[in-house]
């Protein structure tokens, strides 16, 4: 094998651990043959052409992809691909000043232990007490968190 075919398995080589990291990440066959390429590219050129080429073409490869990681990470191209909105929105905040201790709601969800309630009309995250509480129980707010309610069965 020439030093060009060399050269080309081990670009291929690279072109595919890319698509595995960009494309289809995970250990997928794009990984596993970018690396079965590259190592076969630096094997050969051992074997065929010697220990100075073999080093040679090593430390190319390294290089290259070290150099194709911090450019690409580098540049701004990435920037398009990239998300730039932010959430500013909170989940699950409990109005202490609308549920109290006492009030009470049903389920909406089994509670096993943590589930869905409607109290006052409105949907809450909540924990049971102590067991665990089918759907549609009538319940009563043991507590109020700042996430979610502690609730009981209403007929305990």
């Amino acid at each position: 094998m020439s030093i060009t075919g060399i050269i080309l398995l081990i670009l291929l080589g690279i072109a595919l651990l890319w698509v595995e990291f960009l494309v289809a990440p995970g250990i997928t066959i794009a990984g596993i043959g970018g690396v079965l390429c590259i190592g076969t590219g630096i094997y050969l050129s051992y074997e065929i052409y010697g220990t100075s080429t073999g080093n040679y073409v090593l430390l190319g490869s390294v290089l290259f992809m070290f150099l194709s990681v911090y450019y690409s990470l580098k540049s701004r191209t990435w920037r398009r691909t990239m998300l730039e909105s932010k959430l500013e929105g909170k989940v699950n905040i409990v109005n202490s000043e609308t549920v109290k201790p006492g009030d009470t709601g049903t389920t909406v969800t089994r509670l096993a232990p943590i589930g869905k309630v409607i109290v006052s009309g409105e949907y809450y995250d909540a924990k049971s007490a102590d067991n665990i509480i089918n759907s549609n129980t009538d319940i009563t707010v043991v507590k109020v968190l700042s996430d979610k309610l502690i609730v009981k069965p209403t007929n305990e």
